[in-house]
């Protein structure tokens, strides 16, 4: 723990938990590539496209240079599962867009890989929309790289960064929400 600010072994557990957490996602991720036959960088591509995507587009969505996206979308075309086509406002930009092969493995993949999500089988309804808040209240600090509070004051402290509570969920209500009479 000596890594820690104050030594808070709370916060070193947490990182490790994730660490942990993030490691198997990844292993995980890397066993279905193979069990699908493509790259695991593949999956990640594969599902960022979504209708025409320019070749920047989709480098700015996977975070990678654009010399790594014109690898991935050699690899796509060579599989049979993305084509090149010239942008319809300027022919010198290229789009990747999924073949009909492209379209439905990514439906395969997206059902394989929420199948093996821990959330869906280790929290109920109420965890899973508390782990997604958490989430997105920690993605949110994380882009805007503001550094948030430190302390025991954080402990039931009431934030105004936007959080998934603050967004209706299709099939939960919240416990003040009478359920609806059919």
């Amino acid at each position: 723990m000596a890594w820690c600010p104050n030594g808070d072994e709370l916060d070193q557990d947490i990182f490790d938990a994730l660490a942990e957490f993030f490691t198997q996602l990844l292993e995980r991720g890397e066993t279905l590539a193979e069990e699908f036959g493509v790259p695991a960088f593949a999956i990640k591509a594969i599902h960022r496209l979504d209708g025409s995507v320019t070749m920047k587009e989709l480098g700015r969505r996977m975070h990678c240079d654009p010399s790594f996206v014109t690898m991935i979308a050699d690899t796509l075309e060579g599989r049979g599962l993305a084509r090149r086509e010239p942008d319809v406002a300027d022919r010198r930009i290229k789009n990747l867009v999924l073949t009909p092969e492209g379209i439905e493995l990514k439906a395969r993949l997206e059902r394989a890989m929420l199948a093996q999500m821990p959330w869906s089988r280790a929290l109920d309804a109420g965890e899973r929309a508390s782990f997604l808040s958490m989430t997105r209240k920690m993605n949110v600090v994380l882009a805007s790289g503001s550094t948030p509070s430190t302390g025991p004051e954080r402990a039931g402290e009431v934030s105004d960064i936007p959080t998934a509570a603050s967004r209706p969920h299709p099939g939960l209500r919240s416990e003040a929400e009478p359920a609806q009479q059919n």
